[in-house]
């Protein structure tokens, strides 16, 4: 029996293979996982429901297992109606986690079309597939390092 927050054994199998600089994403519920995964990358999917299980939550669980060195968002093209309007809300829950969780970094946009790159990218090792409902809530981590003592 685990005792750690995370408790889903796949996702901890994967996690455990993972090393620096390996990238999860936590896709919502719009977002193409299957037709996107990496060479490396495995698909969990938990979107049992519209809105369950939902990013935030896994990003909660996720903070509780591995180091967190970065934290991408996808960056909302110029030419979408929702650019302009300032970042998504779910970006501010994101921060609130990683703040509470002491998790030093800065959400970083990347340009959607690179972002989809970065995900087809060899470091890509696990998404997992939400049925998160708020938009723009795509979020790919890279793994840190596992400071000594830690």
């Amino acid at each position: 029996m685990l005792k750690q927050t995370l408790i889903h054994p796949e996702i901890n199998l994967l996690l455990g293979r993972a090393g620096h600089h390996s990238k999860v994403l936590i896709a919502d519920g719009n977002y193409p996982a299957y037709n996107t995964l990496g060479p490396n990358a495995e698909l969990i999917s938990l979107n049992l429901m519209p809105g369950v299980v939902n990013c935030t939550d896994v990003l909660k669980a996720l903070t509780a297992a591995i180091p967190i060195e970065a934290a991408n968002t996808m960056g909302i093209p110029a030419d979408d109606p929702y650019a302009g309007q300032g970042d998504p809300p779910i970006w501010n829950e994101y921060r609130q986690i990683l703040k509470h969780a002491d998790v030093d970094v800065e959400l970083e946009p990347i340009e959607k079309w690179d972002f989809y790159e970065a995900v087809a990218g060899p470091h890509h090792v696990l998404t997992i597939q939400t049925a998160e409902q708020a938009l723009w809530a795509n979020l790919l981590l890279t793994i840190g390092v596992r400071q000594p003592g830690t």
